[in-house]
């Protein structure tokens, strides 16, 4: 048997322990006996669990001699960095939080294959984790006895200009894909996020967008195969997934299975793309400029992408805040050109050549992640990131909101005081494809989709009650403002608020509570290949998929 020694504080009976103990009053004897008692009975349970899943992990792979290196136990001195270093909410790195009782980080398929094997058989709540971001931590964090699969070292890309594709493991971040692309061509692109440190299997497995959205839709509309591996151990292409393939474009891969690879098709992208980025207070006739967007955006040129920021700051008076705009641009053509739409279709921001920066579609890439103008690609694959602590949430505007709305809005938002906005354009090929064409609904009749966002530093009680108590005041205030009946949610920017589940015997109805805000009709198809693919609920989290209810349940 393969086994990670445990930490040596963990054995009772040491010589320091014997010593302390004949100094001490009978009655801190038999409480410190107690205490040592109930701690070996931990270590003892955790210690079985631990040996009988490496040894089955052991019997069903054919690289035993790697287990050691790819298991840990809480005792394992990685272990903590392990868990650590995919957490980007520092919400969930307290004490407090409960933590895995095994991390298991293949370098195989079959490693995947022999985990999931293995945690069902020993009866082990399995969490998927693919190095993204996972605003609330639900593929790392359970009540109970679980194990994470971090998928962090599957990471290969495989690009093939000739037929304008890509073959990308689950572990792989946008940003090492782009990289990839940028050595092999400098006219394709991918359509996905703005933020490189995100996961490739979470962020395709539940739709996906980025700044090129109107003119090429969601990444998943770019998926035309994938591999995963099944309750049972198999790997599955598309041909052998059947409905199984839809649901995991958009619908969550960790409901279903274990997502090893995605295979995409790279689009074209002009050599020479444009980016801007203007800033407007409520002085420089900020509410104005964003009534007219919500409209113009609608019909605009397809090739133009313009995000909003939106975020109360200090005033030029004293003491006092507004709430400024962040007007940031990305344009598939020269600068000429884009002026010539933003004169037609939206004057009132008053764009002129000189706020406009022409550059390479990787160098907008880069920009817009922040980096420094002049950044060289490479940045790319840079897997660090400034955690914070931090809320998500967000919603769908189908009708413009009056400027009377706007202005309610934003006194909402200075009075709260940190709780920003951000408002991305839909339209263009979004309003195109079919709301059941994968399983993210949420196409035509959208003008645009709002993020809520919260982040801070200070990580004790008082301040995380605080600014959740902030988003949450401006999402119920923006409930006139907003999709209703259900009102929609993406499920990428997962929010527990908006209903979660303990799958268990009410666990449809549970689901059906947040099902239906993310995926609308969807929901019953997914429901319908959960139940056929998973009928046990193997796969399972807070806001996972169910399967069918049985009569006697519903």
């Amino acid at each position: 048997m393969l086994y990670v020694p445990h930490s040596p504080a963990a054995i009772s009976g040491s010589p320091l322990q014997n010593h302390t103990m004949k100094n001490l009053p009978r009655m801190h004897l038999v409480l410190l006996a107690l205490l040592f008692a109930l701690s070996s009975i931990h270590y003892a349970a955790s210690d079985a669990v631990y040996d009988k899943f490496v040894q089955c992990l052991s019997s069903h792979s054919n690289t035993s001699d790697q287990i050691s290196s790819i298991v840990f136990s809480p005792e394992n001195p990685s272990y903590k960095s392990v868990l650590l270093n995919y957490i980007r909410n520092l919400r969930f790195t307290t004490a407090k939080t409960p933590k895995p009782a095994i991390i298991v980080t293949p370098t195989s398929e079959a490693h995947v294959q022999a985990a999931v094997i293995c945690a069902k058989s020993n009866n082990l709540l399995m969490k998927v984790r693919s190095g993204g971001h996972d605003y609330e931590g639900i593929s790392y964090i359970s009540n109970g006895t679980f194990i994470i699969l971090d998928m962090f070292n599957l990471r290969a890309i495989d690009i093939s200009i000739a037929d304008e594709s890509a073959i990308v493991q689950a572990g792989a971040t946008l940003g090492e894909l782009y990289y990839s692309i940028w050595e092999k061509s400098k006219v394709h692109g991918f359509p996905a996020g703005v933020c490189p440190t995100v996961g490739v299997g979470g962020h395709v497995s539940g739709g996906g967008y980025g700044n090129m959205l109107r003119k090429y839709g969601l990444t998943v509309d770019h998926v035309y195969d994938a591999k995963i591996v099944d309750v049972n151990g198999r790997i599955l292409d598309r041909y052998a997934m059947g409905d199984l393939f839809w649901a995991i474009r958009g619908g969550g891969g960790a409901s279903f299975g274990v997502i090893l690879s995605y295979s995409l098709k790279l689009v074209q992208v002009p050599e020479t793309v444009t980016y801007f980025r203007l800033m407007k207070t409520l002085a420089q006739n900020a509410t104005d400029i964003v009534y007219q967007w919500q409209y113009a955006m609608r019909k605009i040129d397809n090739d133009l992408f313009i995000r909003l920021l939106l975020q109360p700051v200090d005033s030029d008076t004293k003491g006092q805040k507004t709430l400024r705009v962040s007007f940031i641009g990305n344009f598939l053509g020269d600068a000429d050109r884009l002026i010539n739409v933003m004169s037609e279709e939206l004057p009132e921001l008053g764009l002129k050549k000189e706020d406009c920066t022409e550059m390479s579609w990787i160098q907008s890439m880069l920009v817009w992640a922040n980096f420094d103008e002049g950044t060289p690609p490479s940045a790319f694959l840079n897997r660090t990131y400034d955690s914070n602590f931090l809320k998500r949430k967000s919603d769908y505007v189908k009708k413009p909101i009056s400027k009377a709305g706007l202005d309610s809005i934003w006194k909402k938002m200075i009075a709260l005081g940190k709780t920003g906005l951000v408002f991305n354009a839909y339209g263009g090929r979004m309003s195109e494809i079919p709301e059941d064409e994968t399983p993210f609904p949420h196409r035509a009749g959208n003008l645009y989709k709002i993020q809520y966002s919260v982040n801070w530093e200070d990580g004790g009680i008082d301040a995380e009650s605080k600014y959740l108590d902030q988003i949450r005041q401006l999402y119920s205030f923006m409930t006139p403002f907003v999709s209703n009946n259900p009102r929609e949610s993406y499920l990428n920017y997962r929010d527990l608020d908006i209903g979660v589940s303990d799958n268990g015997r009410n666990g449809y109805n549970e689901a059906l509570v947040y099902g239906r805000k993310y995926f609308k009709g969807n929901f019953d198809r997914l429901v319908a290949v959960k139940s056929a693919v998973d009928p046990d609920n193997f796969f399972r989290n807070e806001q996972s998929i169910p399967v069918q209810p049985s009569k006697g349940n519903k």
